[in-house]
């Protein structure tokens, strides 16, 4: 991990016309915060919720979105270096090391506060607690998929061509369409196509219960991750996407207009094969089908060809400013807002004089928010303060030119 830090107003370095870059980035992470704290669950606008299983909502668009960026991101970064000079076996090391971080802050992260309180009991020691949530420490995660999808995919694109690049794109694309619809799962001996409406019987479902162990997976799946081990390899493929997409850009022999009408035609052409294939493959978030891989890489380079457009050639930028920010420090925003939510939800609390602990969170929701506002009102409002909140305290590291990198 390393501390960057950059003149105030400055992009972390990045050329003037990549700002649209740090504006995409920007929204994408302000939007995964909102998205993430609402406040309460049980009252949310349902573009802000997660398709219940196959189809889409913007929801369902921010986590590819910040892959494909990383996949851009790291193109531009290995290009940037090797016009430096720098040694390849360095540019290995970073690369190991900066997927290896990646992957340690989500696993700390999921295991934060470090201990649990059951409520069974309530006067446990801080042993039991602290041995109980090693027992039901998730091992994989948000930040660890970033992670592993950084570290492979920058791996598979770091010595290879074009060529071998895109066929070993469509062999895990392909591939993991093949073992997801037409490989019995152990457990019942039924090809994962006639169960793909039943996530705890797919064989994905069945490889992260018989290596991780049934204690280590989400606790909203129970039987099954939405992050799991093999739904990581099309992960890959959506941070490899990302890559071309870096690959386009960069491109200084092509004007500016014409890289931003090969994102638009090449992501919608995208989008259209990732709705043809979700005929016979769902999109599907949870289990990050490959259709849903497609679709969103399109869509992604769509949108962030229509922010170059809009940033970059009609230069209307007043309203960047807030996403600039957001974008110039992404992992700052990501871990100390969730360290934030942990805390405010689970450790900071007392007594609410009706004999019951409450949480800090639940305390400034029920008497800002849903005092006076609908309960779903309350509760998107809660989630925009969340956001504004993270927005100043971004501001004040932006201003004194803090950058957290890994």
């Amino acid at each position: 991990m390393a501390v960057s830090r950059v003149a105030s107003g400055q992009t972390a370095e990045r050329p003037e016309r990549l700002v649209s870059l740090d504006v995409f980035r920007g929204m994408t992470v302000a939007g995964m915060l909102l998205v993430n704290n609402p406040g309460t669950w049980s009252a949310i606008y349902p573009p802000l919720e997660h398709a219940a299983w196959n189809g889409w909502t913007p929801t369902d668009l921010i986590f590819p979105f910040f892959l494909f960026i990383v996949g851009i991101t790291t193109e531009l970064s290995l290009r940037a270096r090797r016009a430096r000079g720098d040694d390849e076996r360095a540019i290995l090391r970073q690369i190991l090391r900066r997927g290896a971080l990646i992957f340690l802050f989500g696993f700390l992260l999921s295991g934060f506060p470090f201990f649990t309180w059951p409520p069974a009991l309530p006067e446990a020691s801080f042993l039991d607690r602290v041995v109980d949530r090693i027992e039901h420490w998730r091992v994989l995660g948000v930040l660890q998929r970033i992670g592993l999808a950084y570290l492979f995919g920058a791996l598979l694109t770091w010595r290879t061509t074009l060529r071998q690049q895109f066929v070993i794109l469509a062999v895990l694309l392909f591939g993991y369409w093949a073992l997801m619809t037409l490989v019995p799962v152990p457990d019942t001996g039924v090809a994962g196509r006639f169960v793909l409406d039943k996530p705890d019987q797919l064989l994905s479902a069945w490889l992260d219960r018989t290596i991780l162990g049934t204690n280590h997976l989400w606790v909203g799946g129970k039987t099954w991750d939405p992050e799991g081990l093999l739904s990581t390899v099309p992960a890959i493929g959506t941070m490899m996407l990302g890559t071309f997409a870096g690959r386009w850009i960069a491109d200084q022999e092509r004007t500016l207009t014409d890289r931003l009408a090969g994102l638009f035609a090449v992501g919608a052409l995208t989008m259209m094969l990732g709705l043809v294939w979700h005929w016979v493959f769902p999109i599907n978030k949870s289990i990050w089908t490959s259709s849903y891989v497609v679709f969103t890489a399109g869509m992604g380079a769509v949108s962030l060809a229509t922010c170059m457009w809009i940033i970059d050639v009609m230069q209307v930028r007043r309203w960047t400013f807030p996403f600039v920010v957001y974008g110039t420090n992404p992992m700052l925003a990501f871990l100390g807002s969730g360290l934030m939510a942990r805390i405010t939800s689970s450790i900071w609390t007392w007594e609410s004089g009706t004999g019951s602990r409450i949480s800090a969170q639940g305390f400034v929701f029920n008497t800002l928010y849903a005092s006076w506002l609908p309960l779903r009102e309350a509760s998107f409002a809660y989630a925009l303060s969340f956001v504004a909140l993270w927005f100043l305290i971004l501001w004040g590291a932006w201003k004194r030119g803090f950058v957290l990198k890994v």
